[in-house]
């Protein structure tokens, strides 16, 4: 017999994979669209789509797309809870891309530490630079370049599943550094009983093996998901702190899935080796 907690949850994961693919048909449609439009109208029609995409991200709040990219309407906007974040950093987010994964440059045998200063305070993440080096390098050289730098953290999940998602430089779900990543350390000794614990980051993806690109989640309180989800970090002390403090300001639908109440924006990534 499945209790209701469980199939609540099992509800909740169903929900999470169904988005994650969502969004991957929704960018794949974009790509096709916009190779269509480029090639029969040219440099004039770059420029309606640039200000085509500028009022949709801006109108993201007011509305959201079904699985065919049909415009919906939210949920009845609910009420804030303060803001706890400071306002971001001056600058505008890079618009970067490229073809294939980066070549190998760190030291798989090295310690690393990724931090995240965010307008909500920083965030110290211990990566797991021998289980997950592909992953480990991909951030190394994103952060290099400055690609998280004042990108919104889009999503914060606070029912069934408890994450916090970044690392879309379009802040919509749909943006990517246009390769993927082989998923790895999906044997980790900390993912028991298909639970991702408080204080892991770790790749999202489509619910396919190896699409992972830079989007990742940072899980601030455990929760039960199939180990699909390369986990490469762990948040220190302070950081889940902020994280705490983002998860309690809550999203902007009311139903447990949504944009963050918070100002989330990541200032300036960085990679250290140790």
């Amino acid at each position: 017999m499945v209790s209701q907690e469980q199939r609540r949850r099992q509800l909740a994961r169903e929900k999470f994979l169904r988005q994650q693919q969502r969004r991957t048909e929704a960018r794949r449609r974009a790509r096709l669209r916009n190779s269509v439009i480029a090639s029969v109208l040219g440099v004039v029609v770059i420029g309606s789509v640039a200000l085509y995409t500028t009022g949709v991200l801006k109108d993201d709040d007011k509305k959201k797309t079904d699985a065919s990219g049909q415009a919906t309407p939210s949920a009845a906007p609910t009420s804030k809870a303060p803001d706890p974040c400071a306002k971001p950093a001056g600058g505008s987010v890079k618009k970067l891309s490229w073809k294939k994964e980066p070549a190998m440059t760190i030291d798989t045998s090295a310690k690393y530490t990724l931090k995240l200063a965010t307008t909500c305070g920083d965030i110290g993440v211990a990566l797991k630079t021998s289980a997950a080096p592909h992953t480990v390098n991909s951030f190394d050289f994103l952060a290099g370049k400055g690609y998280f730098d004042h990108t919104k953290c889009h999503r914060l999940t606070t029912q069934g599943i408890y994450v916090l998602q970044c690392g879309d430089p379009q802040g919509t779900g749909a943006g990517g550094p246009g390769y993927t990543l082989p998923d790895e350390n999906l044997k980790d000794k900390s993912l028991k009983n298909n639970t991702y614990p408080a204080g892991t980051v770790a790749m999202a993806n489509t619910g396919q093996a190896h699409t992972g690109g830079s989007q990742f989640f940072l899980v601030y309180k455990d929760s039960q998901l199939p180990p699909s989800y390369t986990p490469f970090g762990t948040v220190d002390a302070a950081g889940m702190k902020v994280l705490n403090k983002i998860a309690a300001a809550g999203e902007n639908t009311g139903a447990g899935d949504g944009a963050p109440n918070a100002t989330v924006v990541i200032d300036k990534a960085t990679v250290v080796k140790s």
